[in-house]
């Protein structure tokens, strides 16, 4: 499938600005996204707390990757635009504790485990290099957006 670059990102993701903390998409198909992102080393980062990007903001990476994943099985023209919310998290394991000291892009794997017409589980891998910084899996659920 056709990558996608950090704009072509905002038809899939509610975030904006420095919230959208993915560059892009590298590969997609109907079960895995590869996606890459270098925002972990911005000063300006967000989640950025006490001079720090703790290990544990990698799960709204991942979090981000799976809403694109979504959005692009769905399409991003869907007549029933939804709202994707993080329903549980588990087997989730740390190679590192912060992120900000990642010299290398961080590259985001996700893969669906299952699927139905509201909820999704994925396995989710993050790594810097050939370091894994972050590994687990975690349940979305779709709620319909407001209109």
């Amino acid at each position: 499938m056709p990558t996608l670059n950090r704009d072509e990102l905002s038809s899939f993701l509610p975030h904006a600005g420095a919230m959208r903390l993915i560059d892009g998409v590298e590969s997609w198909d109907e079960v895995t996204i590869r996606c890459r992102a270098q925002s972990h080393r911005d000063g300006a980062n967000p989640l950025r707390a006490h001079g720090r990007l703790d290990a544990v903001t990698g799960l709204e990476y991942a979090a981000q990757v799976m809403g694109v994943h979504v959005g692009l099985l769905a399409g991003a023209q869907s007549a029933n635009p939804s709202i994707g919310f993080v329903g549980g998290l588990r087997d989730v394991a740390f190679g590192r504790d912060y992120l900000d000291d990642c010299l290398e892009d961080l590259v985001i794997d996700a893969t669906q485990l299952f699927a139905d017409d509201r909820s999704f589980l994925y396995q989710f891998v993050i790594s810097s290099g050939e370091q894994m910084v972050l590994k687990g899996r975690a349940s979305i659920f779709l709620q319909q957006a407001p209109v």
